[in-house]
């Protein structure tokens, strides 16, 4: 998707519908000298207390947009996704003589009910890390419907203890971390921020717009990439994760023993910063649609980007963990029984069979996303050969 290249600030976004979000950010704008760096406000337009669209109280997670959702993950299209995903957490509770299964951004519960389920009697906690509070309601009524005997094996944490062991599981929590964005302007890396249209006094909400400023970075940022500056063309956007690196750095330093996989979309370093991928990769989602535009309707959508996960595996590798692989999701899937899980649907003859078959399907083939979501293990403690990426592993891509 294209995405804007330059700095026109001329082109204004549509205002965003929820007035008290856009009217704090425009505030701490007004504060810090006009203009605020991406990070920042992506930070504010998803998890802001009480406004953000992860913590204001939205659906967000759904199968339709006539449920007031905006889009699905794996977990929602079949429950043979987590069922394959536990035969590996399996073996790296054993392997890491570990008991405890810690869940990073939940979202519906789903994936939980699916790994509860699976992994059963094996586990004696398992801990969901979740900052929204309308989430962690649907988690535990979710849990609660599904297996009432198993909620006090269930408990919500707002933040890490000092230090940790067992196994971490994080589908698509990476992607929705605040990134920067850098612009290239042919000479220098530019650092992309938010500023208004008209910062001129207190502006209402209904007539405040958020416009691209573009500023020389301070310590000369640019992407981690060998690639010298010229083969990118004028008006490149790319992104850095520093957010998303420091949270695997705090996990990899406070785990005393255990494992950690991240499902989610991306690309190692090399394709991630490839000089053809000129508009960068963040992304916005709203009612089951995708578009590139994150100042508008601020709040009401989803802000995402894809990972490199080369600068996850190395944050990884420098705070004290090993790679135990990376792979693509088909890959890793195949790899942890999908022709059992196919199997189970024999011949698909409910219409409930077909969906799952057909979701699964969609979950591992190349042209949807089977390809274009990766998997990434780390362990701390005994190394073990992963039956995730027993074949398909790409670790050297990294």
């Amino acid at each position: 998707m294209r995405r804007p290249t330059n700095s026109d600030h001329s082109v204004v976004a549509a205002p965003s519908s929820n007035a008290a979000l856009v009217d704090l950010i425009a505030h701490e704008i007004r504060e810090s000298g006009g203009w605020m760096r991406f990070d920042r406000f992506m930070a504010l337009a998803l998890y802001a207390p009480g406004l953000g669209y992860y913590s204001g109280g939205r659906r967000v997670l759904g199968q339709r947009p006539q449920d007031g959702s905006d889009f699905v993950t794996a977990p929602e299209l079949t429950p043979l996704f987590g069922h394959m995903l536990s035969q590996q957490i399996a073996q790296a509770l054993e392997a890491t003589g570990t008991d405890e299964v810690w869940e990073f951004g939940a979202g519906t519960g789903a994936l939980a009910v699916q790994l509860l389920t699976a992994l059963g009697e094996r586990i004696k906690r398992y801990t969901i890390v979740d900052l929204s509070g309308s989430l962690r309601d649907r988690q535990r009524q979710a849990i609660q419907e599904a297996l009432p005997n198993m909620v006090d094996k269930v408990v919500w944490v707002d933040c890490l203890p000092d230090t940790f062991q067992g196994v971490v599981v994080g589908n698509e929590v990476l992607d929705a971390m605040p990134v920067q964005l850098l612009v290239w302007d042919g000479q220098t890396w530019l650092t992309r921020g938010v500023s208004l249209a008209d910062s001129e006094g207190d502006q209402a909400s209904a007539s405040t717009h958020f416009v691209w400023a573009d500023h020389a970075s301070p310590d000369g940022t640019r992407p981690a990439t060998e690639r010298p500056d010229s083969a990118y063309a004028p008006g490149t956007v790319t992104e850095t994760h520093d957010q998303a690196e420091a949270f695997v750095v705090t996990l990899a330093q406070r785990m005393t023993q255990g494992a950690a996989f991240f499902l989610d979309y991306g690309f190692p370093e090399a394709e991630y910063y490839h000089p053809q991928r000129s508009g960068g990769t963040l992304m916005c989602h709203h009612a089951h649609t995708a578009d590139p535009d994150p100042l508008r309707m601020v709040g009401d959508k989803d802000i995402t980007t894809h990972v490199n996960f080369t600068g996850i595996a190395l944050a990884g590798q420098d705070a004290g963990w090993e790679v135990l692989g990376y792979t693509s999701q088909g890959h890793f899937l195949s790899n942890c029984g999908l022709a059992d899980a196919l199997a189970s649907t024999g011949h698909a003859v409910t219409v409930e069979q077909l969906k799952s078959r057909a979701a699964l399907q969609m979950l591992v083939t190349e042209h949807e996303m089977g390809e274009l979501f990766k998997v990434i293990g780390f362990v701390k403690g005994p190394w073990f050969d992963a039956i995730g990426f027993s074949q398909g592993d790409r670790s050297h891509t990294l």
